[in-house]
Protein backbone atom coordinates (compact mmCIF):
# COMPACT_ATOMS: atom_id res chain seq x y z
CA UNK A 1 0.00 0.00 0.00
CA UNK A 2 1.38 3.42 -0.79
CA UNK A 3 1.99 6.09 1.85
CA UNK A 4 -0.78 9.18 2.13
CA UNK A 5 0.40 12.80 1.21
CA UNK A 6 0.63 13.57 4.75
CA UNK A 7 2.73 10.65 5.53
CA UNK A 8 5.56 11.69 2.83
CA UNK A 9 5.06 15.00 4.26
CA UNK A 10 5.39 13.82 7.97
CA UNK A 11 8.61 11.94 7.04
CA UNK A 12 10.29 15.10 5.91
CA UNK A 13 9.80 17.15 9.46
CA UNK A 14 12.44 17.66 11.91
CA UNK A 15 12.22 17.07 15.85
CA UNK A 16 10.11 19.87 16.47
CA UNK A 17 7.16 19.00 13.90
CA UNK A 18 3.84 17.94 14.80
CA UNK A 19 1.91 14.47 14.05
CA UNK A 20 -0.53 14.91 11.24
CA UNK A 21 -3.77 14.78 12.19
CA UNK A 22 -4.41 11.70 11.34
CA UNK A 23 -1.45 9.78 13.16
CA UNK A 24 -2.62 8.61 16.13
CA UNK A 25 -0.18 7.10 19.02
CA UNK A 26 0.59 3.32 19.30
CA UNK A 27 1.87 2.59 22.57
CA UNK A 28 2.87 4.54 25.98
CA UNK A 29 6.07 7.04 25.24
CA UNK A 30 9.75 5.12 25.91
CA UNK A 31 11.67 7.39 28.21
CA UNK A 32 15.68 6.92 27.78
CA UNK A 33 18.23 8.10 30.46
CA UNK A 34 21.73 8.80 29.44
CA UNK A 35 25.03 10.90 30.40
CA UNK A 36 22.78 14.14 29.73
CA UNK A 37 20.08 15.22 32.28
CA UNK A 38 16.83 14.42 31.20
CA UNK A 39 17.51 11.73 28.43
CA UNK A 40 15.34 11.89 25.49
CA UNK A 41 11.87 10.03 24.12
CA UNK A 42 10.57 8.18 21.72
CA UNK A 43 6.58 7.82 20.40
CA UNK A 44 5.32 5.10 18.35
CA UNK A 45 2.57 6.75 16.06
CA UNK A 46 0.25 4.69 12.75
CA UNK A 47 -1.67 6.26 10.59
CA UNK A 48 -5.46 5.93 10.07
CA UNK A 49 -5.43 6.37 6.17
CA UNK A 50 -2.72 4.48 4.70
CA UNK A 51 -1.44 2.65 8.03
CA UNK A 52 2.19 3.90 7.84
CA UNK A 53 4.10 3.44 11.53
CA UNK A 54 6.27 6.22 12.36
CA UNK A 55 8.68 6.67 15.62
CA UNK A 56 9.07 10.14 16.91
CA UNK A 57 12.38 10.57 18.80
CA UNK A 58 13.56 13.94 20.52
CA UNK A 59 17.43 12.35 20.91
CA UNK A 60 19.69 14.91 18.99
CA UNK A 61 21.38 12.18 17.63
CA UNK A 62 18.55 10.77 15.61
CA UNK A 63 15.98 11.49 13.00
CA UNK A 64 13.21 13.37 14.42
CA UNK A 65 10.76 11.32 12.36
CA UNK A 66 11.31 7.72 11.17
CA UNK A 67 8.91 5.90 9.04
CA UNK A 68 9.04 1.97 9.25
CA UNK A 69 6.12 0.81 7.17
CA UNK A 70 4.08 2.33 4.30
Amino acid sequence: MDICSLCQEQSKKSHGGKPHPYLQKMEEERNFTGSRPGGFTEQDYQCLQCAAKFTHSNDKNDFGWTLWRG
